[in-house]
């Protein structure tokens, strides 16, 4: 097994508005599909890589509680946290060091009230 994780779903209940934060935040398109009744904009990825979506549909109900989902914050990301909160989300924990050989975390409420982290190496 390469990765613990193979995929991973962010639930929304405003798609419009879960898709036009995570576009504002990285800065990208998102692909939308829908598959088996449900919403999907899916996150990107590279091919072999770790990929997911935000989605919607009677399966989805946005937390803060259980899993944190760590998305890539690419090689610094005080630039997507930067636009976390003029995006709709609040800042939970800043950014901050996990350690020099790890680097860095930070975590955010997104617009659908989901908890969710980034990690960087700087």
């Amino acid at each position: 097994m390469a990765n613990a994780i193979n995929w991973f779903e962010i639930p929304a209940s405003n798609f419009s508005r879960a898709t036009s934060f995570y576009s504002t935040i990285f800065a990208t398109e998102l692909s939308i599909q829908n598959i088996m009744g449900n919403q999907m904009a899916f996150l990107p990825s590279t091919d072999g890589g770790v990929g997911g979506a935000i989605c919607h549909g009677d399966f989805y109900e946005p937390s803060d509680k259980g899993t944190i989902p760590y998305l890539n914050g690419g090689s610094d990301l005080s630039t997507v946290l930067s636009k976390v909160e003029e995006a709709g989300g609040n800042v939970v924990m800043p950014k901050t060091q996990i350690s020099e050989e790890i680097g860095y975390m930070a975590v955010f409420h997104d617009t659908e009230g989901n908890r969710i982290a980034l990690h960087s190496p700087n």
